[in-house]
């Protein structure tokens, strides 16, 4: 007995008991899950990695049944948003005209803790005549699914959680685990990136985190720019007309080389303002963001810095310009 067990044998609190019972069976589980891993998890992920999904327009078809089935909607779900096309397909559903939703590109991945659930075998037979590939995530390695399966993944023997031993408890937490480490590995496998990741949840907390510089940035004429030894008072205008609060000087070659922002605009208006030339007010050496940079990295520069815009900056060359207001109005926070 582990020590969480005996806390849970001593504590008096009926609801606590349980507690602890549930969550340190289900850790036990999937620690003797990932004890139980062998090749069989690598053949998996290289037929849902291969030529049949993604490259010839094939998905991978999760199915279950029940609670399985449950743990596989979330697994789909999980493959889809790490970039591997995935969809759930019901397999009651299937035998009553779904079956239409699986093709010969498919990878078909079914769930059953017995490995003899009826609703599946329809399912199975139709990915067996069409030469579909079968990967099960199974309780029983000498069941009908698990030796049909071109891929067995066999969830070691573990107690349910539940004190009846009915309920599904540890054997889909351990589905639902052996799905992250399939997404994961193929994530990993593929190179699959932040930039990525936010193609696909553009909305929602995570997408804003993820959002670009180039995403957000204003480009083109709208960049408030003039050349070295321009007069102030063309400098002011175009500050004023293109309503940033600053005016970038860049050379003939689009490199930035200083900014006048409405501090030094201040700090230069004792003295008589539209006789010089920007050379002799501008700052030097601006800060400036990348436009691949994330935009939560553009607002961290700009409140260290005690600015509101950032110029752009890509290969030397200023390509854009970017407000605290833009980033906020996107949901950046």
């Amino acid at each position: 007995m582990t020590s969480k067990l005996a806390r849970a044998a001593a504590t008096t609190d009926p609801a606590l008991a349980s507690a602890l019972r549930v969550l340190t069976l289900e850790a036990d589980s999937i620690r003797s899950l990932a004890d139980s891993l062998d090749g069989a998890f690598t053949a998996a992920v290289d037929r849902l990695e291969g030529l049949h999904v993604g490259k010839t327009g094939g998905r991978v078809i999760v199915s279950g049944m029940g609670k399985s089935g449950h743990i596989a909607r979330k697994i789909a779900a999980t493959l889809a948003s790490t970039g591997t096309p995935a969809q759930f397909v019901h397999p009651a559903e299937a035998s009553h005209g779904d079956l239409g939703m699986i093709t010969e590109v498919d990878v078909v991945v079914c769930l059953s803790n017995s490995g003899e659930t009826p609703e599946l075998n329809d399912l199975v037979a139709h990915a067996k005549r069409f030469t579909i590939p079968l990967i099960a995530i199974v309780g029983r390695a000498d069941s009908t699914l698990a030796q049909a399966a071109d891929v067995a993944l066999v969830l070691p023997t573990a107690p349910e959680a539940c004190p009846l031993g009915l309920a599904p408890t540890t054997s889909t937490t351990m589905m639902l685990a052996l799905g992250d480490a399939l997404a994961v590995a193929l994530l990993e496998r593929k190179g699959f990136t932040a930039e990525d990741f936010q193609v696909l949840h553009p909305g929602g907390k995570l997408g804003k985190a993820l959002i670009k510089v180039s995403d957000i940035m204003h480009t083109g004429d709208e960049v408030p720019l003039v050349r070295p030894g321009t007069g102030m008072r063309d400098a002011v205008l175009t500050m004023t007309a293109k309503t940033f609060g600053c005016v970038g000087i860049a050379d003939e070659s689009g490199k930035l080389i200083g900014v006048i922002t409405d501090g030094d605009l201040r700090r230069h208006i004792d003295g008589d303002l539209f006789a010089q030339t920007v050379n002799n007010v501008m700052t030097k050496s601006p800060k400036t963001i990348r436009p691949h940079a994330l935009a939560a990295e553009a607002l961290g520069r700009m409140k260290a810095s005690k600015v509101t815009a950032l110029f752009v900056v890509a290969e030397g060359k200023v390509v854009g310009i970017l407000r605290i207001h833009d980033i906020l109005r996107a949901g950046v926070v």
